[in-house]
């Protein structure tokens, strides 16, 4: 399939739908050619795969879908020039459409290798006329009707019904039956015309066949009975015998029979040897023909293959078949045991042919070049989607995904603050991180916090909660924001218990136990939303911001401290213990609760918190991970961390401690 066809179904959704559909189409298709080349051919199951989701995207009808594409193609093509070879085809809406079997053919130097359908007309009246189309593409249906509808508006003027009146599957070929209704008075007037009388002009047999080198006369039994000239020199055996032995009619798409032949005299026809042409040229023609081929399949060029057009002679009760070489190029010529003058004179076949010949090289070069640039510039367009791609990623996991999509629609940033009127808030921080930091390098700090928010990171996951930022050894979640959340006390409160339950994996590189954390929960109204101009992020701001600060810092070792507001939007099946009243900064005295526990509670998978490397702690040598294989049994034993202090030194050799306290040693 030629990318004309794909280029038009693109610029179709993108001037009616916009440009984001049809990326959002072309990416669920997964199809990476953001566009299409013209005259590159393309899989035949691109068409069926990006129409399918553009009907579920874009929530139309198949038969909408395609009809309004078929109605686009008609403007779409004017950019190319194509639009002046419609207007010319007929001077009536019926020469259009009688002819229109013979366009794909006038287009087929243009686009070789086209798989065009077949076009029949029959039942011609005043009033319209029944169009048979015939292809071994399917799903093009309501596509062509779309574009005869629209040829009929834009070039003729007319308005056109049309309706479906059969469809149905021959073997690996779609047969469709159209009743075209307009109006068709021009059928009279060429009626009229046809019955004039000329008087009869005498001409010899000899002359005829030299006028039409390439004619074939044969009667209602398919015999030949003459043919032209250059015929009767390099297929002098087929006097005599049937027509449909020696050649197959290759279009249009109808049985190779007298009567259908005699039906469909408007049509051009296309004639192919059954048998390759045998020829006796030289050698050094032979060796002609391996420089100027760039064909992989010589044997198919050997075929003769003739256009041209049936005319009934009504005198001699026979059919002539006016037929001409169809030459792409002096191979072809060579191929089928032909010369020059073997050609017509009276029309331009030589001369097409010799043209045709001069410019292919530079035209085949220029198209070379076109293509590679095309190449390019998919490959570039492919990777520039990739690096949005993850810029996308990056910016989601910074920013929640609808309120990065109203800024990149240019929103001033304080406009994305909304106002929140339940959410739950949780804190917590590492007990006693000062004396720990202290006792170890600022670079054992950092893999240990990195292995700790490692591990709180895939709890958000699995409690779907909202990661909102991350000071020092304190880390902040939500839940009833950015999305609102009818559950978001239970959320939280889950991944608290997640938390003290997973921190217990995790070592202090200088003692060899467990870290501890507290948590503090409350719930409450807030504002979210972006502020500032540099560095955005999703900031809460409220009260109720405060008052979960001062549960998590009034909380003890390895404990969970909530809030009276969120005591009461748990349900019975978690378990809370009164801790009383208790003075708290800046609020006064509050009754707060110990968060214990939940029944059926699903303990954490430890597979699921284990991140990429994991090492023993030796702890009377506290300046040095050493890496060691872990067993089941022994997982209580490891340092969860994606990078170890060796990796974070080599990566920040600059500010390494080792390398400065080495180099101070060297001093």
């Amino acid at each position: 399939m030629y990318g004309l066809i794909l280029e038009n179904m693109s610029e179709y959704i993108k001037q009616t739908y916009g440009e984001e559909k049809w990326e959002e189409i072309r990416r669920a298709a997964a199809v990476d050619q953001p566009s299409f080349s013209t005259h590159q051919v393309y899989p035949e199951a691109l068409i069926p795969r990006l129409s399918k989701k553009a009907v579920q995207i874009l929530k139309v009808s198949e038969k909408d879908f395609f009809e309004q594409m078929g109605v686009f193609f008609i403007s779409f093509v004017s950019q190319y020039g194509y639009d002046r070879v419609l207007s010319v085809l007929g001077r009536h809406m019926r020469d259009f459409l009688n002819g229109l079997d013979n366009l794909h053919e006038y287009l087929k130097f243009s686009y070789p290798r086209m798989r065009a359908p077949s076009f029949i007309c029959e039942n011609e009246t005043k009033q319209g006329l029944t169009l048979h189309y015939r292809s071994k593409r399917r799903g093009f249906v309501y596509y062509t009707m779309g574009q005869i509808r629209e040829v009929a508006r834009h070039f003729y003027h007319k308005e056109m019904k049309i309706e479906l009146v059969r469809e149905e599957l021959l073997f690996d070929m779609v047969h469709v039956t159209f009743q075209l209704t307009f109006d068709n008075r021009a059928f009279t007037l060429a009626s009229l015309a046809m019955t004039r009388e000329e008087k009869h002009l005498p001409i010899s047999a000899s002359v005829l066949f030299e006028i039409f080198p390439f004619c074939i006369v044969f009667g209602s039994d398919m015999v030949v009975r003459s043919i032209g000239n250059s015929l009767m020199v390099i297929l002098p055996d087929l006097l005599g015998k049937k027509i449909t032995n020696w050649f197959d009619l290759v279009r249009p798409l109808t049985a190779f029979k007298f009567q259908t032949i005699l039906n469909r005299t408007n049509n051009i026809f296309e004639l192919v040897t059954v048998e390759p042409i045998l020829n006796d040229k030289p050698s050094d023609r032979g060796r002609q023909e391996m420089i100027l081929s760039d064909e992989l399949d010589l044997e198919e060029d050997k075929n003769l293959r003739l256009k041209g057009q049936m005319i009934y002679m009504d005198n001699w009760k026979m059919m002539m078949y006016l037929g001409t070489p169809v030459m792409p190029d002096l191979n072809s010529l060579i191929n089928s045991g032909l010369y020059i003058n073997d050609l017509s004179m009276h029309d331009f076949s030589r001369d097409l042919m010799l043209a045709g010949t001069q410019q292919s090289v530079e035209l085949k070069l220029a198209l070379d070049q076109e293509q590679q640039k095309s190449k390019k510039l998919e490959e570039s367009m492919r990777k520039l989607d990739e690096e949005m791609r993850r810029t996308d990623e990056l910016l989601y996991q910074m920013i929640p995904k609808q309120v990065a999509d109203r800024l990149r629609k240019g929103e001033n940033p304080i406009d994305t603050c909304e106002m929140f009127d339940s959410v739950s808030i949780l804190f917590s921080d590492v007990v006693t991180f000062t004396e720990i930091c202290s006792r170890i390098t600022p670079m054992e700090v950092v893999s240990m916090l990195n292995g700790m928010y490692s591990i709180f990171d895939t709890l958000t996951e699995r409690n779907r909660v909202y990661k909102v930022e991350t000071i020092g050894d304190a880390y902040m979640v939500v839940s009833g924001a950015p999305e609102k959340e009818g559950n978001h006390a239970e959320r939280v409160c889950d991944m608290a218990l997640d938390m003290v339950d997973a921190i217990t994996d995790l070592k202090d590189p200088s003692t060899g136990q467990h870290l501890r954390i507290r948590v503090g929960v409350h719930s409450g109204a807030v504002v979210a939303g972006i502020v500032g101009l540099k560095m955005p992020r999703y900031c809460l701001f409220g009260d109720s911001v405060n008052t979960a600060s001062r549960m998590e810092s009034t909380s003890e070792a390895m404990m969970i401290h909530i809030s009276e507001c969120t005591r009461k939007l748990l349900p019975n099946a978690y378990t809370v213990l009164e801790r009383g009243e208790i003075q708290v900064k800046g609020k006064g005295h509050m009754k707060t609760y110990w968060l214990q526990g939940k029944e059926s509670r699903t303990p954490i998978d430890r597979r699921d918190t284990a991140p990429l490397v994991q090492q023993d702690i030796d702890p009377l040598d506290n300046r040095e991970f050493k890496q060691a294989n872990v067993h089941t049994e022994d997982r209580r034993s490891v340092v969860y961390s994606p990078i170890t202090f060796q990796d974070v030194a080599r990566r920040s050799i600059a500010s390494s401690p080792v390398k400065y306290s080495q180099s101070t040693r060297g001093e």
